[in-house]
Protein backbone atom coordinates (compact mmCIF):
# COMPACT_ATOMS: atom_id res chain seq x y z
CA UNK A 1 0.00 0.00 0.00
CA UNK A 2 2.90 2.35 0.77
CA UNK A 3 4.11 2.10 -2.84
CA UNK A 4 0.82 3.39 -4.22
CA UNK A 5 0.29 6.31 -1.79
CA UNK A 6 2.41 8.80 -3.80
CA UNK A 7 0.59 7.74 -6.98
CA UNK A 8 -2.82 8.23 -5.33
CA UNK A 9 -1.76 11.65 -4.00
CA UNK A 10 -0.52 12.61 -7.47
CA UNK A 11 -3.84 11.70 -9.11
CA UNK A 12 -5.86 13.55 -6.46
CA UNK A 13 -3.76 16.70 -6.90
CA UNK A 14 -3.89 16.35 -10.70
CA UNK A 15 -7.71 16.13 -10.56
CA UNK A 16 -8.01 19.30 -8.44
CA UNK A 17 -5.66 21.16 -10.79
CA UNK A 18 -7.56 19.97 -13.87
CA UNK A 19 -10.91 20.84 -12.30
CA UNK A 20 -9.73 24.30 -11.24
CA UNK A 21 -8.26 25.19 -14.62
CA UNK A 22 -11.49 24.33 -16.39
CA UNK A 23 -13.64 26.76 -14.42
CA UNK A 24 -14.54 30.24 -15.59
CA UNK A 25 -13.92 32.45 -12.57
CA UNK A 26 -15.98 35.24 -14.15
CA UNK A 27 -19.12 33.10 -13.80
CA UNK A 28 -19.18 32.80 -10.04
CA UNK A 29 -22.75 32.38 -8.85
CA UNK A 30 -23.98 35.32 -6.82
CA UNK A 31 -26.28 34.85 -3.85
CA UNK A 32 -27.66 38.32 -4.66
CA UNK A 33 -29.36 37.32 -7.93
CA UNK A 34 -33.10 37.65 -7.37
CA UNK A 35 -32.66 39.76 -4.23
CA UNK A 36 -33.10 43.46 -3.63
CA UNK A 37 -30.15 45.73 -4.26
CA UNK A 38 -28.83 46.84 -0.84
CA UNK A 39 -30.68 49.97 0.24
CA UNK A 40 -28.03 52.12 1.89
CA UNK A 41 -27.67 55.84 2.32
CA UNK A 42 -24.88 56.82 -0.05
CA UNK A 43 -23.04 59.94 -1.15
CA UNK A 44 -23.26 61.40 -4.64
CA UNK A 45 -19.85 61.65 -6.32
CA UNK A 46 -20.55 65.03 -7.92
CA UNK A 47 -22.61 66.86 -5.29
CA UNK A 48 -21.87 64.97 -2.01
CA UNK A 49 -25.68 64.92 -1.57
CA UNK A 50 -26.97 61.92 0.42
CA UNK A 51 -29.68 59.61 -0.94
CA UNK A 52 -30.64 55.94 -0.78
CA UNK A 53 -29.68 53.48 -3.49
CA UNK A 54 -33.27 52.31 -3.99
CA UNK A 55 -34.42 55.88 -4.68
CA UNK A 56 -32.17 55.88 -7.77
CA UNK A 57 -32.95 52.33 -8.88
CA UNK A 58 -36.74 52.10 -8.54
CA UNK A 59 -38.68 52.58 -11.73
CA UNK A 60 -35.83 51.99 -14.20
CA UNK A 61 -33.72 49.10 -15.39
CA UNK A 62 -30.19 50.01 -14.38
CA UNK A 63 -26.67 48.93 -15.22
CA UNK A 64 -24.63 49.33 -12.03
CA UNK A 65 -20.88 49.39 -12.59
CA UNK A 66 -18.34 49.23 -9.75
CA UNK A 67 -15.10 50.96 -10.81
CA UNK A 68 -12.00 52.70 -9.49
CA UNK A 69 -9.30 54.91 -10.96
CA UNK A 70 -6.59 52.51 -9.77
CA UNK A 71 -8.20 49.58 -11.62
CA UNK A 72 -6.41 48.73 -14.89
CA UNK A 73 -9.30 46.58 -16.14
CA UNK A 74 -11.72 49.45 -15.46
CA UNK A 75 -9.73 51.57 -17.92
CA UNK A 76 -9.97 48.84 -20.54
CA UNK A 77 -13.72 48.48 -19.95
CA UNK A 78 -14.49 52.20 -19.96
CA UNK A 79 -14.71 52.58 -23.75
CA UNK A 80 -17.44 49.91 -23.81
CA UNK A 81 -19.36 51.76 -21.09
CA UNK A 82 -19.12 54.97 -23.13
CA UNK A 83 -20.61 53.13 -26.15
CA UNK A 84 -23.46 51.77 -24.03
CA UNK A 85 -24.16 55.24 -22.61
CA UNK A 86 -24.51 56.68 -26.13
CA UNK A 87 -27.36 54.25 -26.87
CA UNK A 88 -29.49 55.66 -24.01
CA UNK A 89 -30.95 52.16 -23.68
CA UNK A 90 -30.47 51.88 -19.93
CA UNK A 91 -29.85 53.99 -16.85
CA UNK A 92 -26.18 53.76 -15.81
CA UNK A 93 -25.14 54.04 -12.18
CA UNK A 94 -21.46 54.05 -11.30
CA UNK A 95 -20.02 53.14 -7.92
CA UNK A 96 -16.58 54.70 -7.39
CA UNK A 97 -15.14 52.04 -5.09
CA UNK A 98 -12.35 52.53 -2.52
CA UNK A 99 -10.95 55.49 -4.40
CA UNK A 100 -10.25 59.15 -3.76
CA UNK A 101 -12.53 61.78 -5.20
CA UNK A 102 -9.58 63.52 -6.84
CA UNK A 103 -8.31 60.39 -8.65
CA UNK A 104 -11.84 59.35 -9.63
CA UNK A 105 -12.46 62.80 -11.15
CA UNK A 106 -9.17 62.68 -13.08
CA UNK A 107 -10.19 59.25 -14.44
CA UNK A 108 -13.56 60.61 -15.63
CA UNK A 109 -12.04 63.81 -17.06
CA UNK A 110 -9.60 61.77 -19.16
CA UNK A 111 -11.91 58.97 -20.30
CA UNK A 112 -15.38 60.54 -20.15
CA UNK A 113 -18.34 59.97 -17.88
CA UNK A 114 -20.82 57.34 -19.07
CA UNK A 115 -22.85 57.38 -15.85
CA UNK A 116 -26.16 59.09 -15.16
CA UNK A 117 -25.24 59.13 -11.48
CA UNK A 118 -22.19 58.06 -9.48
CA UNK A 119 -22.06 56.87 -5.88
CA UNK A 120 -18.87 57.71 -4.00
CA UNK A 121 -18.06 54.58 -1.96
CA UNK A 122 -14.65 55.53 -0.60
CA UNK A 123 -14.90 53.27 2.46
CA UNK A 124 -16.27 50.36 0.41
CA UNK A 125 -19.43 49.95 2.52
CA UNK A 126 -21.79 49.48 -0.45
CA UNK A 127 -19.19 47.31 -2.16
CA UNK A 128 -19.10 45.08 0.90
CA UNK A 129 -22.90 44.74 0.85
CA UNK A 130 -22.69 43.77 -2.83
CA UNK A 131 -19.96 41.21 -2.22
CA UNK A 132 -17.49 43.08 -4.44
CA UNK A 133 -14.03 41.60 -4.34
CA UNK A 134 -12.62 42.69 -7.67
CA UNK A 135 -13.22 45.67 -9.89
CA UNK A 136 -14.84 46.07 -12.28
CA UNK A 137 -18.09 44.37 -11.42
CA UNK A 138 -21.34 44.98 -13.26
CA UNK A 139 -24.90 44.36 -12.13
CA UNK A 140 -28.21 44.61 -13.96
CA UNK A 141 -31.00 45.71 -11.63
CA UNK A 142 -34.65 45.62 -12.72
CA UNK A 143 -37.13 48.47 -12.21
CA UNK A 144 -38.21 46.98 -8.88
CA UNK A 145 -34.64 47.18 -7.52
CA UNK A 146 -33.99 43.43 -7.84
CA UNK A 147 -30.55 42.23 -8.98
CA UNK A 148 -30.95 40.15 -12.15
CA UNK A 149 -27.33 39.75 -13.29
CA UNK A 150 -23.78 40.05 -12.00
CA UNK A 151 -20.54 40.09 -13.98
CA UNK A 152 -17.10 40.05 -12.40
CA UNK A 153 -14.45 41.46 -14.70
CA UNK A 154 -14.38 43.47 -17.89
CA UNK A 155 -17.61 44.08 -19.75
CA UNK A 156 -16.96 43.39 -23.42
CA UNK A 157 -18.96 43.92 -26.57
CA UNK A 158 -19.56 40.16 -26.78
CA UNK A 159 -20.92 39.97 -23.22
CA UNK A 160 -23.09 43.04 -23.86
CA UNK A 161 -24.57 41.54 -27.04
CA UNK A 162 -25.02 37.94 -25.91
CA UNK A 163 -25.88 38.23 -22.22
CA UNK A 164 -26.82 41.71 -21.05
CA UNK A 165 -28.75 43.19 -23.97
CA UNK A 166 -31.05 40.14 -24.28
CA UNK A 167 -31.70 40.33 -20.53
CA UNK A 168 -32.55 44.04 -20.74
CA UNK A 169 -34.91 43.37 -23.64
CA UNK A 170 -36.58 40.57 -21.67
CA UNK A 171 -36.96 42.80 -18.60
CA UNK A 172 -38.47 45.60 -20.70
CA UNK A 173 -40.90 43.14 -22.26
CA UNK A 174 -41.94 41.88 -18.82
CA UNK A 175 -42.54 45.46 -17.66
CA UNK A 176 -44.87 46.10 -20.61
CA UNK A 177 -46.97 43.04 -19.78
CA UNK A 178 -47.43 44.00 -16.11
CA UNK A 179 -50.70 45.70 -15.27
Amino acid sequence: MGKFLPLVIFFVLAWFLYDGLGRDTKKLPSPLIGKSFPNLEVEDFETTEKYTTQSVLKGQITLVNVWASWCVTCRAEHQMLMKIAKTNSIQMLGINYKDTHKEGQIFLNRLGNPYDKIIFDQAGKLGLELGVYATPETFIVDSQGIIQFKRIGQLTSEIWKTQILPLIQQLKLLEKTKP
